[in-house]
């Protein structure tokens, strides 16, 4: 490559790539459509590569356009960064934390105002995802997970949490452990993606309970966070705040551990080595709690 790609070209194709769209693109840097399709047709042609295809009216990354577009954003991240500290602003560092969204409606939401009360001001992205998340494409830091999916990245193992009834109070009184396949039962499953999460048959297993075909019936959702819902108020019991009780003591080890994977590219930030041990430290202490789901 004779000539290197120009600075402003770059930042064309960042802009229209990382938001999908030329029009856009053009308005966020203050230039026409045509200049951005103009200056990503000279970064092409420098390159001696196609970045986008393009499709009737729609433009579609190209493989090598997939493989710069995270290089590049975390490059213009830092020069913004750069620029905004030498102009006087106040250095904000920027976290993306990725987790289940269950865990992101709930769990993890209700907690961190914790972490910013005693670390500082954080620019914070929390994203519920599904299993398996892009880290470069996202530029995430790190992902909370159930089950090791990242061995690709740095992973560790971080708590083994255990799942038992819970229902609404009012149930609670009428509950014992042999009468527990007649009553509306809540299910959950986390999909084709999703790691498996034990069923009322284990629960029935472990108990030392055979339900029959009762442990299949009842109310079921794709999320613990929905049938956390279902069971406070009051449809069924569920597998799993303070409004819900725990009627029997049975509990079930949940078959993976949580764990925490950190990137390369993010292990070094500061901000990113302190939420890893306010994070450990927050998830070894809701052990046993049904609002770790």
């Amino acid at each position: 490559m004779a000539v290197p790609p120009s600075l402003k070209g770059l930042q064309a194709f960042e802009a229209a790539a990382r938001i999908g769209s030329f029009a856009a693109a053009a308005e966020e840097l203050s230039v026409s459509a045509a200049a951005v399709s103009q200056l990503i047709r000279t970064v092409e042609e420098q390159m001696g590569r196609k970045l986008f295809h393009r499709v009737n009216r729609r433009v579609v990354l190209t493989e090598a356009g997939v493989e710069m577009l995270p290089r590049l954003t975390m490059a213009f991240q830092e020069i913004g960064s750069v620029a905004r500290q030498l102009g006087g602003d106040t250095f904000r560092p920027r976290l993306v934390v990725s987790v289940s969204p269950s865990m992101a409606m709930g769990w993890l939401s209700q907690r961190l105002a914790g972490f910013a009360s005693s670390h500082g001001v954080v620019d914070i992205s929390l994203r519920g995802d599904d299993d398996p998340v892009p880290f470069d494409r996202e530029l995430i830091d790190i992902r909370l997970s159930y089950g090791p999916h990242y061995r690709e990245h740095p992973t560790e193992d971080i708590v083994q949490d255990a799942v038992y009834p819970v229902c609404a109070p009012g149930l609670a009184d009428t509950i014992k452990p042999e009468g527990l396949a007649s009553l509306p039962l809540i299910h959950t499953g986390w999909g084709p993606t999703g790691a498996s999460f034990p069923s009322w048959h284990n629960w029935f297993e472990a108990a030392g309970i055979e339900p029959g075909r009762a442990a299949q019936r009842g109310l079921s959702a794709n999320s613990s966070r929905a049938a956390l819902d279902l069971a406070i108020s009051g449809l069924g019991v569920a597998l799993a705040d303070g409004r819900l009780v725990r009627p029997l003591a049975q509990a079930l080890e949940l078959r993976q551990p949580y764990c925490l994977t950190i990137p390369e590219r993010s292990a070094r930030r500061d901000v990113v080595a302190a939420f890893r041990l306010w994070l450990i430290d927050e998830c070894r202490r809701a052990v046993g709690s049904p609002a770790l789901r």
